[in-house]
């Protein structure tokens, strides 16, 4: 059964391969992350720690039972229990129901271990796939995203208020 965890230093080498092995994967829905975030991911992801040391974001990686990473599931810019939620799951596992479940989990981890209110989401037009798990997990339109929101994309942002 896979399981959600909170980053830590250990994860890199298992963070490492699926963003590698799902490259091609979601470029085709996203933006691609460039070779600089490979080139330079160890640097990267010791920012992401230290970000996440100071409380301004969350990071979590869904881990399956041998150790690989299926998925990514992150909260940014907490403040005034308010965050930012952002996701990527493995192709391997995609069209199964395993990102819904993992954003509603990450939904009741916020409200329990962060404190927060509301979370919001951004996703291109084209991106049906998220737009159905956002949906599927409790979230509502409220308006339109911007290219400087969604790496040159536009789309939609939804907003999760959450029950305590």
């Amino acid at each position: 059964m896979p399981e959600l965890k909170r980053l830590h230093p250990g994860h890199a080498p298992a963070v490492l391969a699926f963003e590698r092995a799902n490259r091609t994967y979601f470029a085709a829905s996203v933006s691609d992350r460039g070779d600089d975030y490979f080139d330079q991911f160890t640097d990267g992801y010791n920012a992401l720690l230290a970000e996440q040391e100071a409380g301004s974001c969350a990071f979590y990686v869904l881990v399956a039972e041998d150790g690989s990473v299926l998925g990514r599931f992150n909260l940014y810019d907490l403040e005034d229990g308010t965050a930012r939620l952002g996701y990527r799951v493995a192709e391997r596992v995609a069209g199964r129901g395993v990102a819904t479940a993992t954003v509603r989990e990450l939904c009741r981890i916020a409200t329990a271990r962060h404190g927060l209110r509301t979370l919001r989401a951004a996703t291109s037009h084209e991106n049906a796939a998220s737009r159905k798990v956002l949906t599927k997990a409790g979230f509502v339109p409220v308006g339109p995203a911007t290219p400087a929101d969604l790496g040159g994309k536009s789309g939609t942002w939804y907003q999760h208020d959450l029950r305590p």
